[in-house]
């Protein structure tokens, strides 16, 4: 856990940590205006949403800001990314309940929709899968989940070929060099990846049906699926 925390608990990372993901996610805003557009097909006006991961607050201000009936409980283990979520939603924080910790401190519901955007990466598949179990059982039945995190092929060839696009990516948005490959390095060493196929198997297994495709961005790829 130290090691996972250790570049969220950096005060200079945490303060450039909104710089990062619209430099290395493609389409990042977008990501978060489809999955609202997703959740918003099952879930109400007034849905309660669980959101795994919700240090920095970047999806948590762009669903609120979309759905101004919402309410939330955030998620994540990094006391100083969750204090930045706070500064992130401002005067929609009163919105938002924010938790330290993994799935298991999360509220039991039931909630209306569930996100978890660029998080699971972290998990080893078997930690995955009960984190995926999890968040299901703290949803209604046929409520909606999102699912968006690092995902590619994974023979030798073709990840190294996809992390080279990964760095490429990154620096035409204008990421520094040496950060770039910094973070290359660290994705191939420390992420757990795995291929679009494992993961799909990973939500089937924890439980989630009709489990489709709705986002495909160089190495990321995002799903939604259903309690």
């Amino acid at each position: 856990m130290r090691e996972l925390l250790a570049p969220f608990s950096d005060p200079a990372a945490v303060a450039r940590y909104a710089e990062g993901p619209p430099r290395f996610v493609p389409g990042f805003a977008d990501l978060h205006r489809m999955t609202g557009l997703l959740l918003s097909e099952r879930a109400p006006a007034d849905a309660r949403v669980l959101v795994l991961g919700a240090g920095g607050g970047l999806e948590l201000k762009a669903l609120a800001r979309m759905h101004p009936g919402w309410t939330f409980d955030g998620v994540d283990p990094a006391p100083q990314m969750l204090e930045l979520a706070q500064q992130t939603l401002g005067p929609l924080a009163p919105r938002a309940r924010l938790h330290e910790g993994l799935i298991d401190i999360a509220p039991d519901g039931p909630f209306d929709a569930a996100t978890s955007l660029l998080t699971l990466h972290f998990l080893a598949a078997d930690e995955r899968v009960r984190t995926a179990r999890e968040i299901r059982r703290r949803l209604r039945p046929g409520a909606p989940f999102v699912a968006a995190h690092s995902s590619f092929p994974q023979s030798e060839a073709e990840r190294r070929l996809w992390l080279k696009r990964y760095a490429a990516f990154a620096l035409g948005a204008g990421a520094d060099p040496a950060q770039t490959e910094k973070m290359r390095a660290a994705v191939e060493a420390h992420l757990n990846l795995y291929s679009p196929e494992q993961d799909e198997a990973i939500l089937r297994e924890a439980g989630f049906s009709d489990v489709s495709l709705f986002y495909a961005a160089f190495t990321w790829r995002g799903w939604v699926a259903y309690a």
